[in-house]
C-alpha cells in the first residue's frame, strides 16, 4: 500500500479510537460490559411474592383481631359466674334465693336452691341448683342450668348421724 493508504487507515483507526474513548467518558459501554438498567423478570416475581406474603399476613392478623372482638360481644348469660361467687363462701344455708343481674345483663334473672345432698346428708355435702332465666320475651326462657356439689362441713344446718342438726 502506499503512504496515503496507510495514513488513511491510521486516521480511521485513530478516529474510531477517539469515538470509543468519548463514549466511555460519557458512561456508554458496549453491551457485553454494561449492567442491565432494568429489573429482570425473576427479580420482579420475587419482589411481588414477598409483597403479597406481607399483605396476606397483615390481612390474616386483622381478621383474627376482628373475630376476637366479635366473640367478646357475646351476651349469653350462664350460671358459672353465680357458682363462682357462691364457692367463695365458707358456710351454706339451705334455702331458695333469686335476683337479677342489674345493668350487666338486663332482662335476665337468676335463682338458686341450696339443699343437703341426697348422696350423703350427714357430712356437709350440699347440692346447689342454679337457673338463669331470660325474661326479655313474652315468656321466660331458661338460658342456663347448673348443678354443683359443695363440701362445707362447718355450715350450721348439717344433719348428724342420729338425724339431729347441729
Amino acid at each position: 500500500m502506499d503512504e496515503t493508504g496507510d495514513e488513511f487507515v491510521r486516521c480511521a483507526i485513530e478516529d474510531f479510537e477517539g469515538r470509543v474513548a468519548d463514549r466511555k467518558a460519557d458512561g456508554f459501554l458496549p453491551t457485553r460490559h454494561r449492567r442491565p438498567e432494568a429489573f429482570t423478570l425473576l427479580e420482579v416475581v420475587i419482589a411481588l411474592a414477598i409483597f403479597f406474603i406481607a399483605v396476606f399476613a397483615i390481612l390474616d392478623l386483622t381478621s383474627q383481631c376482628l373475630r376476637s372482638a366479635r366473640s367478646l360481644r357475646n351476651t349469653t348469660v350462664n350460671a358459672t359466674s353465680l357458682a363462682a361467687e357462691l364457692c367463695l363462701t365458707n358456710r351454706l344455708e339451705e334455702g331458695f334465693e333469686s335476683g337479677d343481674f342489674g345493668d350487666l345483663y338486663p332482662g335476665h334473672t337468676w335463682a338458686r336452691e341450696i339443699s343437703l345432698s341426697q348422696i350423703s346428708p350427714t357430712n356437709g355435702l350440699f347440692q346447689v341448683d342454679f337457673v338463669v332465666l331470660n325474661n326479655s320475651g313474652r315468656k321466660s326462657q331458661v338460658e342456663s342450668k347448673l348443678t354443683i356439689l359443695l363440701y362445707r362441713p362447718d355450715s350450721g344446718n348439717v344433719r348428724r348421724a342420729g338425724g339431729a342438726r347441729r
